[in-house]
């Protein structure tokens, strides 16, 4: 399979962009951005083209796309106006809190992903694969000397494309009581050295 990755997504994409993405962090997100019709609402507008590498066939169709953060945004960025569009002002300010939990500090140097993602028929085919090589030439391209992601204990298969991609453990944070509200019970941090061409 012929696949290229670019920058961004169009304005025609956003509504498929918006269902792969809820797709693959429901689990993880349904039961603070629930239900389904919220949940995509929300990321339908939310969701940032300026920070998403996008993975295509050579028919232009979307295969999977990786997220990444800057002090600039984030792919999966929005306002507490966004959020108050969907849920309503109350709706926000409690998923907001809760969202924060897993928002993670920028560092100098540090390329932060903000989620990877391949449609389920596009799995298993070096889509995710292309999209780390392409965020790890971002990162270069962007001077940062390490790539950084978090990757949660309930998916063992991401694990396993980051380890034979050169991604290492360097720390692990826990959810504690909130395991129930997330889906999972501990995040790895994950670390990827930037190397010069």
């Amino acid at each position: 399979m012929k696949i290229t990755v670019s920058r961004g997504f169009s304005d025609a994409e956003r509504q498929l962009v918006a269902t792969l993405f809820w797709q693959a962090f429901s689990a993880k997100l349904n039961k603070v951005m629930g239900p389904d019709e919220k949940g995509l609402a929300f990321f339908e507008t939310s969701l940032n083209p300026d920070f998403a590498l996008v993975a295509r066939d050579k028919e232009d169709r979307v295969l999977g796309l990786a997220g990444f953060k800057t002090l600039d945004g984030a792919l999966a960025g929005g306002r507490m106006s966004d959020l108050a569009k969907v849920y309503g002002w109350l709706g926000a300010i409690w998923r907001a809190l809760i969202l924060s939990i897993l928002e993670r500090e920028l560092k100098p140097g540090v390329f932060q992903m903000d989620g990877i993602l391949v449609a389920a028929g596009s799995r298993g085919k070096g889509v995710g694969t292309a999209l780390l090589d392409a965020v790890k030439c971002e990162a270069r391209k962007q001077n940062m000397s390490v790539v950084q992601l978090d990757v949660i204990d309930t998916n063992p298969r991401a694990r396993a494309l980051y380890e034979r991609e050169g991604f290492w453990p360097v720390g692990e944070e826990k959810t504690g009581p909130l395991s129930y509200v997330f889906g999972f019970s501990s995040a790895t941090k994950m670390s990827w050295i930037v190397l010069p061409d």
